[in-house]
């Protein structure tokens, strides 16, 4: 029987035209109670199977040989479902709100040999189901397996085939529901044939299930609760608040070191540099060193500019849209029984904020006297989606490949498309034209002469892999606690619930890679190197090589993932991650450094 993959609801495509339908996107994901009366017939759909230990492995259910309607009917979804792999299909059970049923009989099935090897293959990989009734995930195995002994050695893999559904209710509301298999014998599949059953034409099994209604005292509002207490999959939050708490104490005494010392240095700067008003800028030239020497380069436009403000203005754009994020988020805004509710309002919100890097980043090409404007805006708007499409290109056709609900269907594909070229694109444009148009000076407080200054010879401590080291890895010490939760979340399956601690974090990491780079830039500028303007980037940017050195760590020493599939898509998309918070954090970065460097040249008395 072929399967066809589902298709994207019909009021999101209406969702690329502009901000109204923004709202009908996100309305979507609140997840409104749905009403019962005794006896109404309440809908489980089956969504997906896949191994245990690789969450982004999953296939479409009616892959495997289980029962299944002569026609099957797949449920209308959201884009984030879509993007989340669920594919959504009624089932044979028959289920009624608040009607006990006991053993009641879902198919009888005859399996080839090829068919039960193919249940037994899944069984040892661990493979899962989930089911999803009243948005409300359903969670089990498909069968048992037990291992024991050396010798003799014993493998014994079986097939449930009677499940125990335990629905709870509160009035007339869903509450929650689980799949229980407790005092229920699997059929065994012994490889070879010989199972109770199992003739020459195959083996017979007769799918059953029972339906167990328990009232709750939880209302509808709260049910997410009951779902976050769900230990189906493995739980590792426990310990989040104190290694915050210690995480945010060390951040906090190292930011104020940074802030103490260097205020201490500038002072001493100030009253030397300041100590003559008229030729001290000749004396200094003749014989003193230090950053004011340098005060007719420093402002000296870089190399790549166009390149410098793409950056710049994509970095922004996220720094809007991680905050976007954090704050819907903090408002409730995406329920937990709504699959893929942060998928949608992520590529919503990446589209919609086009407009900040554009302007930001034509604005600043501006201002450092950049001719080629509408280039600088075609760099922009590709400069992470061409990445993003070519990672998506490989990871996608690997999923395809092996068959799996991750790979997106044509149309999905296409809306996709649309998004970017009517909105995204468009958005950027409209940006860089404005931010041109509203572009100011650049107002650097000292003149730049026609001839740059030679830069003495640096120590090794000042060369830019050393300043990328240091302003790498204290950013991310700020946030390596809070990371390992994350990838928890992303890449298991877990329930992030703390986004107040996340959007503190955030502000933390953004603070420090702030004063790192100034820090940095302050010993750059006294060893008379005025190449600050990539080197700022660079230096905190690098942060994003070291959270994909600790995927690596997490992959071999943090989880239990495997195979080609997973690895292409965890691998894949980290290098996205890691290639976003360089963007972020190097934003952060350069403007920092050029507040600081205005600041501290503009304090001097100079002719």
């Amino acid at each position: 029987m072929t399967v066809k993959l589902a298709r994207p609801d019909p009021q999101v495509v209406g969702w690329v035209m502009g901000t109204r339908l923004l709202l009908l996107c996100l309305l979507s994901h609140i997840g409104l109670a749905v009403n019962y009366k005794k006896g109404d017939p309440v809908v489980l759909y089956v969504n997906k199977v896949g191994p245990y230990h690789n969450p982004q492995e999953t296939y479409h259910y009616y892959t495997l040989p289980v029962c299944r309607p002569k026609e099957v009917q797949h449920k209308a979804l959201s884009l984030g479902e879509v993007l989340d792999g669920d594919r959504m299909a009624e089932s044979l059970y028959n289920i009624h709100f608040m009607e006990n049923t006991e053993r009641q009989t879902l198919c009888e099935l005859t399996l080839s040999e090829k068919e039960v090897d193919q249940l037994r293959e899944a069984i040892e990989e661990l493979y899962y189901f989930e089911f999803v009734l009243d948005d409300i995930p359903i969670w089990g195995f498909v069968g048992y397996m037990e291992e024991s002994g050396f010798l003799p050695h014993s493998h014994k893999v079986g097939l449930w085939t009677h499940l125990d559904f335990n629905i709870e209710y509160n009035g007339e509301s869903v509450i929650f529901a689980n799949v229980s298999v407790k005092d229920v014998k699997p059929v065994p599949l012994e490889e070879g044939g010989g199972g109770p059953g199992q003739g020459p034409g195959g083996l017979s099994v007769t799918h059953t299930y029972s339906v167990r209604w328990f009232e709750s005292p939880l209302p509808h509002s709260r049910r997410a609760e009951r779902l976050r207490d769900y230990s189906f999959f493995p739980k590792t939050l426990e310990i989040h608040w104190l290694s915050i708490i210690n995480s945010l104490v060390l951040v906090v005494l190292l930011l104020g070191f940074v802030i103490i010392i260097l205020m201490r240095v500038l002072k001493n700067d100030f009253a030397r540099y300041n100590v003559e008003e008229d030729g001290g800028c000749d004396d200094l030239d003749q014989g003193d060193n230090g950053w004011k020497i340098i005060h007719t380069d420093v402002f000296r436009f870089p190399p790549y500019r166009s390149l410098l403000c793409a950056v710049l203005g994509v970095g922004a754009q996220f720094l809007t849209l991680a905050t976007g994020i954090i704050v819907m988020a903090l408002l409730g805004m995406f329920n937990v029984h709504r699959h893929g509710a942060i998928n949608s309002a992520a590529i919503v919100l990446y589209a919609l904020t086009s407009c900040v890097s554009g302007y930001c980043s034509c604005s600043f090409y501006t201002q450092i006297h950049g001719q080629r404007w509408v280039w600088n805006i075609i760099l922009t708007s590709t400069l992470f989606s061409a990445p993003l499409f070519m990672t998506w290109s490989v990871v996608n056709s690997v999923h395809w490949w092996s068959g799996s609900t991750q790979a997106l269907p044509a149309s999905t594909v296409f809306l996709l498309l649309g998004a970017w070229v009517l909105v995204g694109f468009p958005l950027t444009v409209i940006g860089g034209i404005v931010g041109k148009n509203r572009a100011g000076s650049f107002q650097a407080p000292c003149r730049t002469r026609n001839i740059a200054r030679q830069i003495p010879q640096q120590p090794w401590y000042k060369h830019t892999a050393v300043h990328m080291a240091i302003g790498g890895f204290l950013p991310f010490s700020a946030i390596s606690v809070e990371l390992y939760y994350i990838f928890a979340t992303v890449w298991g399956r877990e329930h992030y619930t703390l986004y107040g601690i996340l959007l503190c974090v955030f502000a933390i990491l953004l603070s420090v890679g702030a004063c790192i780079s100034v820090a940095l830039t302050y010993f750059l500028l006294s060893g008379e190197d005025y190449r600050w303007w990539w080197r700022s980037i660079l230096s905190t940017g690098s942060t994003g090589l070291f959270i994909f050195v600790y995927s690596l760590f997490y992959y071999r020493n943090r989880s239990s993932m495997s195979g080609l599939v997973q690895s292409v898509e965890f691998f894949g998309y980290s290098l996205l991650t890691a290639f976003v918070f360089s963007l972020m954090l190097g934003t952060v970065s350069f403007w920092a450094s050029l507040a600081f460097i205005r600041y501290i040249y503009r304090s001097l008395k100079m002719d």
